[in-house]
């Protein structure tokens, strides 16, 4: 068992994360609607849903590979509730790949494919916030007991190393923005310089202009 000494302290890291995904899928109905007859906004729109997908398929990887097997042997007595999440992470996978479909079907067809995306961005959300509630509810505290420091800072490691997205400062930007201020300090002291860089003259301009973009409903 790992020692209780060395867990991460930032665990909340993970309530953080599951709030961007939350907010995206609960705002589906609304900002795919606001795209009805503007095909410039829909192409904005399916990008932010391609880019938060890709995301949420990244960490729920990250999650498979870094963090249930560590728990499924630490946490034997709770072995149950570890295969449980993996199933969650299956049904989330296919309501994904799904999601994934109508977004590019929406981007392409127009508004004919409007209803189809938000019926699967409501299925997509239900999967998943029955799996965020099980994870903040069992898994977290499970890893708050099982897991290091350095085990837990794989996982975002893992998932930013298997973003498919093509905007990633998208992802940092909604992390950011959803942390307290001493929070966001903390996680841009641990950038490298060159990603500091790259954060301060590419992400965030880009951020701040599609965000405001994605927002504005008219």
């Amino acid at each position: 068992m790992a020692q209780t000494s060395s867990v991460h302290p930032y665990v909340w890291s993970m309530a953080v994360v599951h709030k961007i995904y939350r907010d995206a899928l609960a705002s589906g109905p609304v900002l795919v609607e606001s795209a009805r007859g503007d095909a410039h906004r829909r192409a904005l729109i399916a990008s932010y849903y391609t880019n938060v997908l890709a995301s949420v398929e990244s960490h729920h990887g990250a999650e498979d590979v870094c963090l249930l097997p560590l728990l499924g042997d630490r946490a034997a007595e709770h072995r149950d509730a570890v295969e449980s999440s993996r199933a969650e992470h299956r049904q989330v996978v296919t309501r994904l790949a799904e999601a994934q479909r109508a977004s590019a079907s929406w981007a392409s067809k127009g508004d004919p494919g409007a209803e189809g995306l938000i019926g699967v961005l409501g299925s997509l959300d239900e999967a998943v916030s029955v799996h965020l509630d099980h994870e903040e509810a069992v898994i977290v505290p499970l890893a708050i007991k099982h897991v290091t420091a350095e085990e837990w800072g794989k996982i975002a490691v893992h998932g930013a190393a298997h973003f498919a997205g093509d905007k990633f400062w998208l992802i940092v930007g909604l992390n950011l923005e959803n942390r307290t201020e001493p929070q966001r300090a903390a996680m841009l002291e641990n950038f490298t310089p060159e990603r500091r860089e790259w954060w301060d003259n590419v992400g965030a301009p880009s951020f701040e202009h599609m965000i405001a973009e994605v927002r504005h409903a008219g």
